[in-house]
């Protein structure tokens, strides 16, 4: 029995990328608990890596436009062109990241349970990475106050932990019982990795003001 819903597999139509379908998909992942018990998990790696692409781009934007704000790390002088590099990183991480993240599911998967197909775990982890550029439009806040951004970080975090439990459970068929315990305990390190690098974080924070305050009180012509 297949676990598809024509709503939710119109992403490619005939060989075509249909970007409407992708925005609804992209929507439904956020807003329907139940998006992944009708995901379609089969149909070939273009769809899902246009998908990464997509959001590794829109990430990319946002985060070349807080550099040039100078809200986030290397901006003032540098803001041009470290927002140029971060943008072209975050496209080409995103492709990276898909695979990586597919295999991050895959392993997964196995331990829970459920299915080990790589293509429906390449397929998950494009969906999950929806994440991606909300993540980077919400780094503004770091910008603003440090501590604000780490609360956001950490909240859109228990976030994709939780659509991923959802996941494993609706989508790869995962035990939900191993699979709670499972995303529990990746929660539990989420947080920690997270507070533990408060302090490298604020070293480069101060790092790149100080590299930046010389520039910025040279008199100008």
């Amino acid at each position: 029995m297949s676990n598809t819903n024509p709503e939710n597999n119109l992403t490619m139509s005939n060989g075509n990328f249909d970007f409407n379908a992708f925005v609804k998909e992209s929507t439904d992942v956020l807003t329907k608990p139940d998006y992944f018990s009708t995901m379609k998990l089969s149909g070939g790696m273009t769809e899902p890596l246009i998908k990464a692409v997509i959001y590794g781009v829109i990430a990319g934007a946002f985060s070349f436009l807080w550099s040039i704000l100078h809200l986030s790390f290397g901006g003032g002088l540098f803001g041009g062109a470290v927002g140029i590099m971060i943008f072209l990183s975050t496209v080409i991480g995103a492709v990276v990241g898909l695979f990586i993240g597919a295999v991050l599911m895959l392993i997964l998967s196995a331990i829970c349970g459920g299915s080990t197909d790589f293509e429906a775990n390449v397929r998950v982890a494009a969906a999950l990475m929806v994440l991606m550029p909300i993540n980077a439009f919400l780094k503004v806040f770091s910008g603003i106050n440090f501590y604000l951004g780490l609360i956001v970080t950490i909240a859109v975090g228990l976030f994709g932990l939780w659509l991923a439990y959802k996941a494993l459970v609706q989508a790869l068929k995962a035990k939900p019982e191993t699979s709670r315990i499972a995303v529990i305990v990746l929660g539990a390190l989420l947080l920690i990795t997270t507070l533990t690098g408060i302090g490298t974080s604020r070293r480069l924070s101060r790092m790149m003001n100080d590299l930046n305050r010389p520039m910025q009180e040279m008199p100008k012509e």
